[in-house]
């Protein structure tokens, strides 16, 4: 059994990006066999957590309403960092949370964390190969997309769940060459960044991308 990184008040978080990673892939092996421990969902971790917050990793998904984060890594209140757009698409917002969670909360891990069967990847393929965009905002998310799957068929990758993959390595690699103060703290080994692929039919999340863990 796994005990919580955090357990009552939260005075002895996680530091260690590599400890922060390892809780939550054993939290996702609970979850895939059947058996979640449901840590820091009583009354006891919402009152300590009321006068403030200390999670020990950011997690940028996709939007998906299949990937909730804290039922699919087994967490609880106050564990995780939650940052959310349609194709896990950068920008100001996204970055100001992300940069707000390490710096502020001070996070030693962010995770990008993608799926199979993307919408946002499947109309970036559409668009491409029919040469038809959607109206609206929805236009802008499809065009963030898209240098992804060109960097994947400029490497030859056709699969689209491959292609998803390529994605989450351009995010996360995006994320280091945008914020300068993510990049610092990589360097400095106070955070890492982790891209994590989730397969719907069977709950498991894959890694596919490690930046600062050596």
């Amino acid at each position: 059994m796994i005990s919580s990184p955090i357990s009552g008040p939260i005075s002895d978080p996680i530091s260690d990006p590599a400890e922060a990673l390892r809780v939550l892939l054993e939290g996702n092996a609970r979850f895939v066999g059947g058996s979640p421990e449901h840590p820091n969902q009583d009354a006891g971790r919402r009152a300590a957590l009321a006068p403030a917050q200390k999670p020990f990793a950011v997690l940028f998904g996709c939007s998906d309403s299949r990937l909730a984060a804290e039922i699919i890594f087994d967490r609880g209140l106050g564990d995780l960092f939650v940052v959310r757009t349609a194709g896990h698409v950068t920008g100001a917002e996204a970055l100001g949370s992300i940069e707000y969670g390490v710096a502020v909360l001070e996070c030693p891990l962010v995770v990008v964390l993608g799926h199979d069967s993307c919408g946002a990847v499947a109309a970036a393929l559409d668009s491409l190969e029919q040469g038809r965009l959607p109206g609206g905002f929805v236009r802008d998310v499809v065009e963030r997309v898209t240098p992804s799957v060109l960097s994947a068929r400029a490497a030859g990758i056709e699969d689209p769940d491959a292609i998803v993959d390529e994605h989450i390595r351009q995010t996360v690699d995006l994320l280091l060459e945008r914020s300068q103060l993510l990049a610092a703290k990589v360097a400095e080994g106070r955070a890492a960044v982790v891209g994590l692929s989730y397969r719907l039919t069977d709950g498991q999340a894959r890694t596919v991308a490690v930046r600062g863990l050596g």
